[in-house]
């Protein structure tokens, strides 16, 4: 009886699912056959609603990096095709695919319905749309997307990132912020605003890409910062990459160098050797060690300096970049109290800057160091950090003491401009006293002078603190250090007595007529400098200050016209400028309140029909 129940239940539950599969069946066939009747009409070709965007990403001044914009889907009805040749000639140029494989993708579709290209960008779209409404490309259609635009392309690319198809960020802070950016409840994203300087960064990219090619060097980073706040203000990474244009770009050229790739700092380490070991009164300023152009220790393997420097002191170690010296010096501090030092000032931690996929490079605890490793750390091998960890570590040197950790990401701003919330890197922290950061940016400082190393970068009218380095790129095939291939560096703080800039720049495997740091890095760190110092308007000789009473004449404003060239819009209103936002041959940019400070192009530019101005108020 058993058997005979169980073998009844199982007939009923198979001719069940017969039947509920059969009328799937029957339902796919009934609505093909519909279409096929009564094909798709308007409302299967129009555009669906438009959706909440995702977040734009702007620079510390509000201009946009990263937008969301309207992008169409080429989609095709075969059974609406009335001549697939002639379509296909149409449509050959406007989508960049020749006739032949528009044709053969059409023929050779399983299905009646296919994409023929995603996401076409919004001239195109409108082109085929004014096509499809004449009546000459019946089967087409358009599916409205968004797309992610980049108007200031390469700039910043590692730093920004991208997105899929899918509009998901894959990288930068597209990536790492892609929670904040995407649309919640119908709602456009929040928006995200970098510490980033749009000028900054191009100035750093131009030198940086000069400096690249003049050097023959498979990379090269340059960075910007504000010790006072954390502040990155530019970031370049050569190789880099157009995110318009992904599918062009490689590996290499989207790395994001400065956080992500961990090197050997070489002797620009020596700032912070030479510092943990006068802080911690292991040696004095007047403590002098005997160079004689070379370190040795019974049996091991010497370490050579640059020449033979003779008596050396602290400050001696940093203007001649003593190697020696600063061997002999890690001598006066054991082990575990010179690696826990060198880790307050952030080696061998992530900055917690707001870019994905950072480096914490590598730092081995004191357990693990040979007999070589504390003279060989002195001088900046056997560690390996990041751009933006040396970064960190020249704030305390700036800031009296005072550590400020690195942040790319300013605050997070609501579609509306209202700020959600405030981005905070770490706490900052004294590891320094004021004194040993005052000493070493006078010894820094004393590098620039006629004999130091970093002469090369020297800036009339302001003080420098310089300190370069050249460091040997470690081959792990062979377990040692190459003989030809070199990590060039530059490290400036100024003005030297009161930094509000510090300036890094590293150059990989410079093949050029020098490999030194002090004739690549320093001479692009110089000339950094002075586009810097005039656009930040940091004070000089020949960019003195002004004071004044605290009293301020504002002009009245007179009739504004444009004629043949740009006119100077210093101090114009923003009521005065209403006209400009009414002409149809321009487009106007207003960034700020009060009176126009900076404007681009700049006064004299000859005018041209359709040109874009951008005017900022302070």
């Amino acid at each position: 009886m058993n058997n005979s129940n169980e073998t009844h239940q199982l007939k009923r539950r198979f001719f069940l699912v017969t039947v509920l599969l059969g009328a799937a069946a029957f339902y796919i066939l009934i609505r093909y056959f519909a279409l096929m009747i009564n094909p798709p009409g308007p409302d299967f070709l129009a555009p669906p609603k438009a959706e909440a965007e995702r977040g734009s990403i702007l620079d510390r001044y509000g201009r946009t990096l990263a937008l969301q914009t309207r992008m169409g889907n080429v989609r095709v009805w075969r059974p609406n095709i009335e001549n697939l040749d002639a379509l296909a000639l149409q449509l050959s140029p406007l989508l960049e695919i020749p006739a032949a494989e528009i044709k053969r993708a059409i023929e050779n579709s399983s299905g009646d319905f296919l994409y023929l290209k995603k996401q076409v960008d919004l001239p195109v779209v409108q082109q085929i749309q004014s096509l499809c409404s004449q009546g000459k490309l019946n089967g087409i259609s358009i599916e409205n997307v968004f797309g992610r635009i980049y108007p200031e392309k390469n700039l910043a690319a590692q730093i920004i990132g991208f997105t899929g198809s899918d509009n998901t960020g894959l990288a930068g802070i597209e990536y790492s912020f892609d929670a904040e950016l995407v649309p919640k409840d119908g709602k456009n994203g929040n928006q995200i605003v970098l510490t980033i300087d749009t000028n900054v960064q191009y100035i750093l990219e131009d030198i940086a890409g000069r400096s690249m090619e003049q050097n023959k060097a498979e990379a090269v980073m340059l960075l910007a910062m504000d010790p006072r706040t954390g502040d990155i203000l530019g970031s370049a990474s050569l190789p880099n990459f157009d995110p318009n244009n992904i599918n062009a770009s490689n590996e290499t050229s989207r790395m994001d160098r400065p956080a992500i790739w961990a090197y050997e700092p070489g002797s620009t380490f020596k700032v912070f050797s030479i510092a943990a070991l006068l802080d911690a009164h292991a040696i004095a300023p007047d403590t002098v060690f005997v160079c004689n152009g070379s370190y040795t220790r019974g049996n091991q393997k010497p370490i050579k300096c640059m020449g033979i420097h003779g008596p050396v002191n602290a400050e001696n170690i940093i203007v001649f970049s003593c190697n020696a010296g600063a061997a002999y010096a890690s001598e006066y501090m054991r082990p575990a109290a010179f690696a826990r030092t060198l880790e307050e000032f952030g080696f061998g931690g992530k900055t917690g800057a707001g870019v994905p996929g950072e480096t914490a490079g590598i730092f081995r605890p004191a357990s693990q160091w040979s007999e070589r490793s504390r003279p060989t750390i002195a001088m900046g091998q056997e560690i390996s950090v990041s751009a933006l960890q040396m970064l960190q570590a020249a704030t305390a040197v700036a800031n009296d003491g005072i550590l400020v950790p690195p942040r790319i990401v300013s605050r997070i701003v609501s579609d509306d401009g209202k700020i959600v919330r405030e981005y905070r890197a770490a706490q900052s922290r004294r590891i320094l006293s004021e004194e040993t950061a005052r000493n070493m940016r006078a010894y820094m400082e004393a590098g620039t002078e006629d004999l130091g190393i970093g002469r090369f970068a020297r800036v009339k009218d302001i003080a420098l603190g310089v300190k370069t380095g050249t460091a040997q790129v470690y081959d792990s095939t062979t377990g040692t250090y190459s003989e030809t291939n070199y990590i060039a560096s530059c490290l400036a703080l100024l003005p030297a007595e009161a930094p509000s800039l510090i300036l890094y720049m590293v150059l990989v495997r410079p093949m050029g007529s020098y490999y030194f740091g002090s004739r690549t890095a320093a001479p692009a760190i110089r000339e950094t400098a002075e586009a810097l110092i005039d656009y930040l308007g940091i004070p000089r000789g020949r960019n003195p200050q002004i004071s004044h009473p605290g009293e301020l004449t504002i002009p009245i404003d007179e009739p504004l016209t444009i004629g043949n060239t740009i006119p100077d819009f210093t101090g114009r209103s923003k009521r005065s400028l209403i006209p400009l936002l009414l002409r149809d041959d321009l487009k106007l940019q207003i960034r700020g309140e009060g009176w126009v400070v900076r404007q681009n192009p700049s006064p004299g530019t000859p005018f041209q029909r359709g040109m874009t101005i951008i005017l900022e108020l302070e």
